[in-house]
């Protein structure tokens, strides 16, 4: 498995080829970049099933259907590796994510793909030896395919080899997100492979274990597995004949479409309007950030507690690519339905606490990159967002600076006075230690990392919006 799309990855081979680090598992090849330009190496060892993909139809079935990642092929010159059959450039993920940042509807979109994707490829005489999570990203709200290297020729009688990593990477977390808590969705931050099916059947909840689908791929496939690992079990070769393959693909679907989860109706209407705004206010707020945006005209933005998604849509208006994190996992789901309702291309909802963003985990803390090495990007908001840091996490103001600094170009943000009821309700319950938190004090914080660009108090509010600009 191999991620298609990186910022930065150590130097191998020669100055100007880096390898992708999640990319060094695979023996079919692997993703490097060069002067900005992702490539990927498809070994000696991979040729038959690289030219039985690329011949019998099912990479032009793929690609047709936004479910594989399309590539171009390059001269072999550009790799001088004696393993190497082939050179592929792929088309570039606008931004890497993580199953362990999407909400429910994401990993179980990723799912549904990844069954499809196995079912095209079986109607072409071919099949996934892998269904890893990561091994799919998302443009915008469309889930694809990115490891061209994950297809081998279909045998004959062979179970499905992925089986156990499907259950692993989407049912077993799905089943837990949807009748435990969503949260468990950063179980795979913890188990990089995917959530353990022994842990998994402990934690659901016991109904599961009176039937269904469930019952057969996550708890009985769990004791399954815990039976035979550690020792020599002889048994006879299992044979699997075409249908009973689809049948097994059927089923898992099945398992899939039954689990939903949705936030409760008085979270919708709290995600859906922003607190503290008149009207007027609202539309004063939303015609700055369109005037300050499209006088930077940036490429990629980051929307940090992007609520319900309002100033992403802003943004991506524009023609920015837009990430739109938030920690909560419903202003996530929400965000993304409304995205994948309208087929939006430009918005990428996540799931990341800014409090505790992702990690680099992986081999040698390099196989995932952590969020902030993701960035920097052209311009970043951080709408409503600095008191929840500040006092609601114990964030100083200068370490938040710090950190915009360090992902951003240019910055809009919003400072929220104490006397607004946002921040009163923060400090409801605690003593006011936070002396600093004044606007002299958050100005004073951010000049040392950016250039006050323009700045505007928000009509009928006490609030302020910044326009800023890193040193």
């Amino acid at each position: 498995m191999a991620n298609s799309s990186v910022l930065r990855s150590p130097a191998v081979d020669d100055a100007r080829d880096r390898q992708v680090p999640g990319s060094f598992r695979d023996p079919a090849g692997f993703v490097f970049t060069r002067d900005g330009a992702v490539y990927r190496q498809v070994n000696v060892a991979s040729r038959t099933a690289y030219d039985q993909l690329m011949q019998c139809g099912l990479y032009d079935d793929l690609t047709k259907a936004g479910l594989l990642i399309p590539h171009s092929e390059v001269p072999l010159a550009a790799r001088s590796d004696p393993r190497a059959y082939r050179i592929i450039k792929p088309e570039r993920i606008a931004f890497v994510s993580y199953p362990y940042e999407w909400c429910f509807g994401q990993l179980k979109d990723a799912a549904l793909a990844t069954l499809d994707i196995q079912r095209a490829a079986m109607a072409r005489g071919m099949s996934l030896k892998d269904a890893s999570a990561y091994n799919i990203q998302f443009r915008g709200s469309q889930p694809v395919l990115i490891d061209t290297l994950s297809f081998e020729p279909l045998e004959d009688g062979r179970p499905w080899v992925a089986y156990r990593q499907f259950c692993q990477h989407f049912l077993a977390p799905l089943a837990l997100m949807s009748t435990v808590d969503p949260r468990l969705g950063l179980i795979a931050r913890a188990h990089i492979d995917g959530a353990p099916l022994d842990l998994a059947s402990r934690l659901l909840p016991i109904r599961t274990w009176l039937g269904g689908r469930l019952l057969l791929h996550v708890h009985l496939h769990a004791l399954a597995c815990r039976r035979f690992s550690g020792g020599t079990v002889k048994t006879r070769a299992r044979r699997m004949t075409r249908a009973a393959l689809l049948g097994l693909l059927d089923n898992l679907r099945a398992a899939i479409d039954r689990l939903s989860w949705s936030p409760d109706r008085s979270t919708w209407a709290a995600y859906d309007g922003e607190t503290n705004y008149s009207t007027n206010a609202r539309k004063h707020k939303e015609d700055l950030v369109h005037q300050w945006l499209s006088g930077i005209g940036p490429s990629t933005v980051w929307d940090l507690g992007c609520n319900a998604g309002r100033f992403s849509r802003i943004a991506a208006a524009i023609g920015a690519y837009t990430v739109a994190f938030d920690a909560d996992y419903g202003a996530a789901e929400l965000t993304y339905r409304a995205c994948r309702t309208l087929r939006e291309t430009h918005i990428l909802p996540l799931v990341v606490d800014l409090a505790n963003p992702s990690p680099a985990i992986g081999w040698a803390h390099a196989e995932r990159s952590s969020w902030a090495d993701r960035g920097p990007v052209d311009a970043v908001m951080a709408l409503a967002l600095v008191h929840h840091l500040v006092i609601g996490n114990n964030v100083p103001l200068s370490k938040v600076a710090q950190l915009l600094a360090r992902i951003g170009n240019h910055l809009v943000i919003e400072f929220v006075p104490k006397s607004d009821s946002q921040v009163q309700r923060l400090l409801a319950s605690r003593a006011d230690v936070f002396e600093d938190y004044t606007r002299a004090g958050f100005e004073s914080a951010f000049a040392d990392h950016f250039h006050t660009v323009r700045c505007a108090p928000i009509q009928e509010s006490e609030r302020v919006l910044y326009l800023m600009r890193r040193r």
